[in-house]
């Protein structure tokens, strides 16, 4: 009895880590995900750990885990890994406020953020 398992929302040969929560602006974040699309493990993380961007460490931490989860949780070879996906979205904005002249009054958006990264596992041909 008993209800089945959730089926995987990624391939055998995948893994995905998400990062919630990020203050930054959706666009700022999608910049540093650009960077990285496409790119082997090893190679996305030098440039993430030399990126001048403020929100590139909260990047790195979530390709480490997403690495972490491919190796310990799905049994896949770190040194075949490729960043196959990263996609950004928008999450909560707290509006906060500013006075202005003539009794007006001038509204600040600061926005959250955050990331999903998928990595996969690609055979490297020799």
């Amino acid at each position: 009895m008993g209800k089945d398992k959730n089926p995987r929302r990624v391939a055998d040969n995948e893994a995905m880590a998400k990062l919630r929560m990020l203050r930054t602006s959706p666009q700022k974040l999608n910049l540093v995900a650009a960077l990285i699309r496409g790119k082997k493990v090893e190679k996305a993380l030098t440039d993430l750990t030399f990126s001048k961007k403020r929100i590139s460490q909260d990047v790195k931490k979530c390709l480490q885990s997403a690495i972490a989860n491919a190796e310990n949780n799905h049994g896949l070879d770190v040194d075949e890994l490729v960043v196959a996906e990263a996609y950004v979205g928008k999450n909560l904005v707290m509006k906060r406020g500013r006075p202005r002249a003539r009794g007006r009054f001038g509204r600040i958006n600061k926005p959250f953020s955050e990331i999903t990264i998928k990595v996969r596992q690609i055979e490297e041909q020799a």
